[in-house]
């Protein structure tokens, strides 16, 4: 294996993945703080790295609709997007789905308006999380650039052919400088292989045709396909990760586990707040306390009974969210953990937390008056309250 150590942003890690995935077709109407993304691909376009077709569209429902065309004539698709930018796709990213096109979107997780906000929270990506897209969340630099290479693969397996979004924080992540990995070009390219397409538009000798109309008589049939498309895609993302890991000595699965085996209380968490929360996990096990972290990084599909059999020995736990599902029963990852759990015998105490929305930053003093909470959970049997904020000036 061919390697190189590096200091590069999110943003410049996912940009020369791309350039090793070498795409068919690319169309990007950037957003912050995605931009710098297309922007540096772009220009390995214009210099002839890659053979990409780089479509500049006027809006990103168009982006999403030159991915959708592309794909379905038969093309190896990216695109990536943010915020306000996912949002004005959301028509698209279900005809993607539904017409089951293996398109990969790198999303910038940015907060969604009013007010306008450009920095981190993951509304966007959890506004979309019911769009049939696959979901995979990166905690820094080198697991979005790894993310994203897996993708291809994740997607276009035909057991799934399904369009995935890889995330990653806006700003925290996207333009902070990492030290990181780069593989080998040609390394990338065997890994990901030749793109198959199934049922291309251009293939003039065996004519399609894509979304026609479909009523009461094959509509939920196409959506139970989904279904099973989805849940095929679990042992799909292990055997990727587990390929990836044994050629470049990284293994992905669906969460990560941190300390977490003889835990008594746990925080659950994605993308880059984990690793502050790790920080502080490191802190109070050398103060001789059993906490460990479990860090989600497959939303969709969301494999609750294995994340229920990690989290089912502790005494309580905290999810924390940074998105709100308002009016609901706490945040998406909350609710979804809580539901995995549900008739797990003797199951773990759980709360949730809203944290960080808009770019506000978590910091240690923040999960460590968590971890009281989470000590006097599991030593009471009781909670204060099931979902609350965090990180807000009161």
């Amino acid at each position: 294996m061919s390697k190189k150590i590096v200091a590069m942003t999110g943003n410049h890690a996912v940009a020369n993945a791309m350039k090793q995935i070498n795409p068919d077709v690319c169309a990007a109407y950037p957003i912050t703080p995605s931009t710098e993304v297309m922007q540096v691909f772009a220009s390995f376009a214009a210099d002839g790295a890659v053979d990409t077709n780089l479509v500049t569209v006027e809006s990103e429902h168009s982006a999403m609709s030159a991915c959708i065309g592309a794909a379905a004539a038969g093309g190896r698709v990216m695109t990536a997007t943010s915020s306000a930018g996912l949002a004005l796709m959301w028509e698209m990213l279900y005809v993607a789905s539904g017409t089951r096109l293996p398109i990969v979107m790198q999303v910038v997780n940015r907060a969604l308006s009013a007010p306008i906000n450009i920095h981190c929270d993951h509304s966007d990506s959890m506004g979309a999380r019911d769009a049939s897209w696959i979901q995979l969340y990166a905690e820094n630099a080198q697991e979005a650039y790894d993310n994203i290479i897996q993708a291809v693969l994740i997607s276009e397996e035909m057991d799934v052919r399904l369009p995935i979004m890889t995330c990653m924080d806006g700003f925290i992540i996207s333009h902070s400088i990492e030290k990181m990995e780069l593989l080998d070009d040609n390394e990338v390219k065997a890994f990901i292989g030749d793109y198959k397409p199934h049922f291309p538009m251009l293939d003039v000798e065996n004519p399609v045709t894509y979304g026609p109309i479909a009523l009461q008589n094959f509509y939920i049939e196409m959506k139970r396909q989904q279904v099973d498309a989805m849940e095929s895609a679990k042992q799909v993302i292990l055997d990727v990760g587990k390929k990836f890991g044994d050629s470049f000595g990284r293994h992905y699965g669906f969460f990560e586990e941190y300390m977490l085996e003889d835990a008594e209380v746990a925080f659950v968490v994605m993308s880059s707040a984990a690793g502050t929360v790790k920080a502080v996990v490191n802190e109070l096990r050398e103060k001789g306390h059993k906490v460990g972290l479990l860090k989600p990084r497959m939303f969709r599909p969301f494999p609750a009974e294995e994340m229920a059999n990690a989290l089912k020995h502790l005494k309580a736990l905290v999810v924390m969210d940074r998105s709100d599902s308002f009016g609901s029963a706490g945040g998406p990852l909350f609710t979804e953990v809580r539901s995995a759990l549900y008739g797990v015998e003797n199951a773990p105490l759980a709360f949730g937390k809203v944290f960080g929305l808009g770019g506000r930053d978590l910091e240690v003093h923040h999960v460590e008056e968590l971890f009281k909470e989470l000590d006097k959970a599991s030593k009471t049997g009781t909670i204060d309250k099931v979902t609350d904020y965090i990180t807000v000036r009161v």
